[in-house]
């Protein structure tokens, strides 16, 4: 079974939180309340500094997914 890249997440334990998955490499969980970030793989040190210079990127991608998708909710 193929994956979206980005599923949306929520758990009634966290009420406020909306949980934003990406489900391509690298995976991780992203908590859209406060923008923390729960990376599902193993890096080494030569794997970090890159993916560093990347998390912004991946925050803003996934901000932008979920905005997108509120919108398509609100049209429908």
């Amino acid at each position: 079974m193929e994956f979206p890249k980005y599923l949306l997440g929520d758990n009634s334990d966290y009420p406020s939180a909306v949980f934003v998955i990406h489900t391509a490499f690298p995976r991780f969980i992203i908590n859209l309340e406060n923008d923390e970030v729960e990376w599902l793989e193993d890096f080494d040190s030569q794997d970090q500094k890159e993916l560093e210079t990347e998390t912004e990127n991946f925050i803003k991608e996934a901000s932008a997914f979920y905005d997108r998708e509120i919108d398509r909710y609100e049209d429908d």
